[in-house]
């Protein structure tokens, strides 16, 4: 999206772009426009939010490693995979 080819945006369009919103990859005309939703839209205003939190948390997290079996299964299946195209 960008702002050249709307004047607003809705609801629908900021849970679109809610991960480019809050990775700061919006043009800045497209950005102020989603910041004009938020300004009057309490549900996305939440919505925002609670996308920020799940990030933050997610972040926090600590992955196990994985187990040597499965690393090479993955890399013998993207290998084929990549021969396959």
């Amino acid at each position: 999206m960008t702002a050249r080819a709307r004047d607003h945006v809705s609801c629908a369009d900021v849970v679109a772009l809610v991960t480019r919103y809050l990775d700061g990859d919006l043009d800045t005309a497209s950005s102020g426009l989603v910041e004009e939703h938020l300004a009057d839209c309490p549900h996305c205003v939440t919505y925002v939010q609670q996308t920020r939190d799940t990030a933050a948390a997610i972040g926090r997290l600590e992955s196990p490693p994985l187990p040597q079996r499965m690393c090479d299964e993955l890399v013998a299946a993207f290998r084929d995979w990549k021969g396959n195209r």
